[in-house]
């Protein structure tokens, strides 16, 4: 990339049948001494489709804009609510388990914490320790990918929620409602998108408010989209979701980017990510849950808040 992109994650130092039937009675033990019956042994029943978690389309105590800090790694906002069989997952920022340098973001060479790592998840009311449950840094690590773009910008991890809190997983992007279907069209220069700030306060406590921009441009070759805010990401937001006018889920935050003209919020296109997971080692049958109905006009919330600057593209 011709601009600097520095990773958003914040440095934070943090401390699951049948019966066998038996071995079968060898031909040489079964001779006239032998009474059997003519009872047929019932065939083993066919293992049960794993269900799919019922994840609530409003809000729930994890969801979008939720706190999530991996051990030894960096503190990031849950993105998006997915679900594979019989799992539950947080989306977050595959850097978001970095352990190297916040400029350190190519994902191909990066430092990152192995799976199975606890995280911790800061929900609405409660908080639960889940684990990383897949990384594209891991596996492009593992499967030694080289592609530059796919390095830089293929950016996505899953946050498994314990078994006790996949019931209090909710859907819904706060203030906007969404997500819809992932979007798979291109995005024009200028064009509206909404997604979530997630800035501390003076002591540390992080506050939820919705953020509106305009598309710069893509980043990546399109593995990534460029936002033009008002006011600029900050560390820890990593992983917050990015929808379209129309509510489609479109990425999730990255990275910042200083360029020449105007600093900008970079984020992995979700479809992209997804299909890397579906063609690699992702969770089988990974699905992004659909939230409420979507509104650019959020009530209780000043429309100055949402104003989105103009200016000019960033080519990819």
């Amino acid at each position: 990339m011709s601009a600097l992109a520095i990773g958003l994650a914040a440095s934070a130092a943090l401390t699951l049948l049948t019966a066998p039937l038996g071995p079968p009675v060898p031909a040489s033990d079964v001779g006239s001494d032998v009474t059997t019956t003519a009872r047929a042994m019932p065939a083993a029943p066919a293992p049960a489709a794993p269900v799919r978690p019922a994840v609530t389309a409003e809000p729930g105590a994890f969801g979008p804009g939720a706190v999530t800090e991996t051990a030894g790694a960096g503190l990031c906002t849950a993105g998006f609510v997915l679900t594979a069989g019989d799992r539950t997952f947080l989306a977050q920022a595959a850097h978001c388990g970095g352990t190297g340098d916040e400029t350190e973001t190519d994902g191909c060479t990066s430092a990152a914490v192995p799976l199975g790592t606890p995280v911790t998840v800061r929900g609405a009311g409660r908080t639960v320790t889940g684990t990383l449950a897949w990384s594209s840094w891991n596996t492009m690590q593992a499967r030694g990918e080289t592609d530059p773009d796919t390095c830089a910008y293929n950016d996505l991890a899953l946050v498994g929620l314990p078994p006790g809190a996949e019931s209090s997983a909710g859907a819904a992007v706060p203030f906007f409602g969404g997500p819809g279907p992932v979007r798979s069209t291109p995005l024009s220069p200028g064009t509206p998108v909404f997604g979530l700030a997630n800035p501390p306060g003076a002591d540390g406590t992080r506050t939820v408010t919705p953020r509106a921009g305009a598309i710069a441009g893509d980043v990546g070759g399109g593995w990534g989209h460029s936002v033009y805010t008002m006011e600029p990401g900050v560390a820890g937001e990593s992983g917050s979701p990015l929808l379209d006018g129309e509510g489609r889920a479109v990425g999730i935050l990255s990275s910042l980017s200083t360029t020449a003209d105007r600093p900008s919020i970079e984020y992995t296109d979700l479809g992209r990510a997804l299909d890397y997971a579906a063609r690699t080692d992702g969770p089988p049958g990974l699905t992004p849950v659909a939230g409420p109905a979507f509104t650019s006009t959020p009530a209780g919330v000043d429309p100055r808040e949402l104003t989105t600057p103009a200016g000019p593209g960033i080519a990819g």
